[in-house]
């Protein structure tokens, strides 16, 4: 059967092959030419099967966000998002609505309030959520995912001896991964398909042709990761990330890339439950958050992942949490060798407090950072939630992109969608125009983190650019400008086409008209 030959002519074309190319010919779900557009191959000459006229248009590579919850997002797209709520009763009052249209036996699922921006800081209680939800279970996670207020009747007997329950309703730790798991169970697999489909195809018409999904225990359950990797053509590529210790050989039964992703050595700054040296100055006396996960437990992790030839990684924010993680690594360094660990190509999800003696060790081990830049513009800075959390000092030191990227860390951006909006162009920007002016970077290595650097981290070294010989993998953008320019300005693009490896899975409406053979 042979392969469609496709010339793109007349664009913007980001290739480091020609810096003046304005042609790029497909074959099949091969980049086969880049060039100007008075060199390009031509019909008559029987090398070219169609042409689309770009009319100026950008075309880069397509983006890459690697740390995503696909099942969350879909819900919080299609349910209750309680991202813009601002106080108590605006929560009380959007749970109320959305009950409303629910069976009276569902649960009311929501995401996203963050108290740390309302004038008071109250949140509603279990008994308030009972009332709002009309006698239906209630469960809201809060923006960073890793506490949530829930109605009285979730507050199981397990919940209540788990550890992080409160009889407020505010739940962490074990108490909020035992409720969500109750929470998420009252979905169907119908639901669950569905809102995995609404988040990728969502994805696809932000130019997103790859996540990375971020599964395990406490995250999300076995069945919900495998629909996750089942959706195929038409969507964006997912790439599976099972985050439980010592389950390397499950990881690849479950079609993983890597036993990675959400396997917590600590929790959240937000819920101040991430693993800290020093004490969070608005929680309790000395309260320095919970590490998850011990030097010895992270070392025979890594080493379980040697012997089965996976990925392996950890979600670790607090500094405390990235210096067992990093002590771990160095055991299984002694136990496998150096090289074998550095060959890995392990990552670390968030990794936000670091120090230069911290950010050394990444280097030392090779590890792959994954992390989230929209953290600090919304968090971060002199007067955020870290700044509640931590002072000053410590929330503009947080996030550190410009020291990690200055000594040759392999950076890959992600959103941790739903706990930030997908908006790769802004999570581009918010790199560069990080709080504190030192941890900036510049344009092109925020887009070649947010591009190459998601294909990298799950080992995949021959995507992410447009290259003669690589992959087809890149989006149409609604603009004449260059990358540089428009991350310079406020307003994002919109996405024509977005393709994976030559197959479109997304077209904007009206863009068919622009292919006049």
């Amino acid at each position: 059967m042979s392969r469609m030959r496709t010339l793109f002519r007349d664009g913007r074309v980001h290739t480091p092959a020609d810096p003046s190319a304005t042609a790029m010919l497909v074959d099949g779900d091969t980049i086969a030419w880049l060039g100007p557009t008075a060199d390009a191959p031509t019909v008559t000459g029987g090398r070219v099967d169609r042409v689309v006229d770009l009319d100026g248009a950008l075309v880069t590579p397509a983006f890459v966000d690697a740390h995503v919850h696909t099942t969350a997002t879909g819900f919080t797209l299609r349910g209750l998002n309680l991202a813009g709520t601002t106080s108590r009763t605006a929560v009380l009052d959007a749970v109320a609505a959305h009950a409303a249209t629910l069976p009276a036996d569902a649960i009311v699922i929501g995401h996203g309030w963050d108290e740390s921006g309302w004038i008071d800081q109250r949140t509603p209680t279990a008994a308030e959520l009972d009332r709002a939800g009309g006698g239906r279970g209630v469960y809201l996670s809060r923006a960073c995912v890793h506490a949530a207020l829930v109605s009285s009747g979730l507050l199981t007997a397990p919940v209540r001896a788990a550890a992080g329950y409160d009889a407020s309703g505010w739940l962490r730790r074990d108490a909020h991964h035992l409720v969500r798991e109750v929470a998420f169970g009252s979905v169907t697999h119908a639901q669950i398909l569905d809102a995995q489909r609404a988040a990728l195809t969502h994805a696809a018409s932000l130019g997103i042709a790859s996540v990375h999904e971020c599964g395990g225990p406490g995250t999300s359950g076995e069945a919900d990761f495998v629909a996750a990797l089942s959706h195929g053509d038409g969507y964006p590529q997912v790439f599976g990330l099972w985050g439980e210790p010592n389950a390397a050989a499950k990881a690849k039964e479950l079609g993983a890339v890597g036993a990675a992703g959400d396997l917590y050595a600590d929790g959240a700054l937000g819920a101040r439950t991430a693993h800290l040296r020093s004490a969070y100055l608005d929680g309790g006396d000395g309260e320095h958050g919970h590490g998850y996960l011990s030097v010895q437990q992270v070392t025979a992790h890594l080493v379980d992942c040697a012997v089965h030839g996976v990925q392996g990684g950890f979600h670790a924010i607090g500094d405390q949490a990235i210096a067992t993680v990093l002590d771990g690594f160095a055991g299984a360094a002694k136990q496998v060798g150096l090289e074998r660990i550095r060959a890995g190509r392990h990552r670390i999800e968030h990794v936000e407090l670091l120090d230069k003696a911290l950010i050394a060790g990444l280097v030392d081990y090779g590890i792959v950072a994954s992390v989230q830049p929209a953290f600090d513009r919304l968090w971060g800075g002199e007067h955020g939630m870290y700044a509640q959390r931590l002072g000053r000092a410590r929330s503009l030191a947080s996030n550190p992109i410009g020291a990690l990227a200055g000594v040759g860390v392999l950076l890959a951006f992600g959103s941790d969608s739903p706990v930030t909006d997908l908006d790769p162009w802004g999570t581009c920007r918010a790199a560069m125009r990080h709080h504190n002016p030192v941890q900036r970077i510049g344009a092109k290595a925020a887009f070649a983190a947010h591009t190459r650097g998601g294909w990298r981290a799950v080992g995949v070294d021959d995507e992410g650019v447009l290259n003669p010989g690589w992959s087809a993998t890149f989006t149409v953008w609604d603009t004449t400008e260059d990358i540089s320019e428009v991350l310079h300005t406020e307003d994002n693009p919109r996405a024509r086409v977005t393709v994976l490896r030559g197959r479109p899975i997304h077209v904007g409406q009206g863009d068919g008209r622009r292919e006049p053979r």
